[in-house]
């Protein structure tokens, strides 16, 4: 019985996955197909295919390193830090998440960081960055 089972949640994952790679394609696809209209050029299907491909594989490879980087600091939750941290090779992208993380920081209302506080010394609490709509 355990092992239809694991096998079961084995092929949801896998159909779960399927899914969101199809997603993942047809946005970038949707993204490529757009900046190349807009700066007057054409690229070829398989261009595109290896550029989407390449892209999920590069995402499926970060969020890896996010989990293990919150596993490392003992946390199941991935935070701006981990982030910031799989960004380290790229000196640019890194401080534009700084940036980012700041600017976000200073929008925080007064009163969720007196919470967040308050909760940090709680320990019951994780540490959320909430990202508002744009």
């Amino acid at each position: 019985m355990e092992e239809s089972r694991s096998e079961l949640e084995r092929e949801d994952d896998e159909e779960a996955t399927e899914i969101l790679r199809d997603r993942f394609r047809l946005s970038t696809i949707s993204i490529v197909e757009a900046q190349a209209k807009k700066n007057d050029i054409k690229i070829s299907e398989p261009i595109v295919a290896c550029i989407s491909d390449l892209a999920f594989k590069y995402t499926e490879q970060l969020a890896r390193d996010l989990e293990l980087f919150a596993q490392h600091a003992g946390r199941k939750t991935v935070n701006m830090e981990d982030v910031i941290l799989s960004a380290h090779r790229n000196k640019n992208l890194t401080s534009s998440l700084r940036s980012f993380c700041n600017d976000l920081k200073a929008k925080e209302i007064p009163s969720e960081r007196k919470r967040k506080k308050a909760s940090k010394k709680d320990k019951a609490s994780t540490s959320v960055v909430h990202i508002p709509d744009l």
